[in-house]
């Protein structure tokens, strides 16, 4: 995996350069003491991986992350544990590292970069064509207790993730699946849903109101991950 370092501290990167003398699978192809030089670089450079400390002058990691259009995987390196439940809205960042960072934890991030990579390429390997709302398509069945409830996708204003289930909620039902919010999500037409959380996909039909970072729809308040907002933000119809 080609990788970058971006770390405002020079015995930061040296010791994340000796970690990564560790690890033969890695090339560590430049580093920099700021954002703003790995921007330029990767505009028109590709890398496999980034590690990313959080605080750096002027322009944070997270800051960094939002200027990305396809951002690879992520790894933080930070003094800081407070913004781990941060980190992990983006689906980006495949794990946390504090430091002083010993190498057994190092190669765990490293094998954790390695797993998501090969998820994204078997994904991608297999991914089915954008579907769009059609009078066709707008028919789920869904099993419960061994029978097949069929389900008008339009009326479907929300799917929550709950561990090996999830939770469609309809104008009218509710319904609790054995599945997760992937499968889910590739049934789905993409003009009319929208994931905006790791744990929530929404009909953008079905807003009611929007405020800071969620979403009103029914009665239900629906977190809006900070890298997910953007496209949230596309894809209303505002004046």
């Amino acid at each position: 995996m080609n990788c970058i370092i971006i770390d405002d501290e020079e015995t930061a990167r040296m010791i994340i350069q000796q970690l990564c003398s560790q690890v033969d699978e890695l090339n560590v192809i430049e580093d920099f003491p700021n954002a703003i030089q790995a921007i330029k670089f990767l505009n028109k450079e590709e890398v496999d991986l980034i590690f990313l400390d959080i605080h750096m002058p002027d322009f944070t990691g997270f800051d960094f992350i939002d200027t990305l259009k396809n951002p690879p995987k992520i790894i933080l390196t930070t003094s800081d544990k407070n913004f781990a439940l941060e980190a992990f809205e983006y689906d980006c960042i495949v794990d946390y590292l504090v430091k002083p960072i010993t190498l057994p934890r190092f190669l765990k991030a490293i094998q954790k970069a390695e797993s998501a990579t090969t998820e994204t390429v078997t994904e991608a390997s297999t991914e089915l064509p954008s579907k769009t709302s059609s009078a066709e398509e707008n028919e789920l069945y869904i099993n419960i207790d061994r029978r097949l409830i069929k389900i008008n996708i339009p009326t479907i204003n929300l799917i929550e993730a709950k561990g090996d289930y999830v939770l469609i909620k309809t104008e009218k039902q509710n319904y609790t699946v054995h599945s997760t919010l992937k499968k889910v999500e590739e049934k789905l037409p993409t003009d009319l849903f929208l994931k905006v959380h790791r744990s929530y996909i929404i009909n953008i039909k079905k807003i009611i109101d929007i405020e800071d970072n969620s979403v009103l729809i029914a009665k239900d308040v629906i977190p809006v991950s900070r890298s997910n907002r953007p496209e949230l933000m596309k894809r209303l119809n505002m004046l």
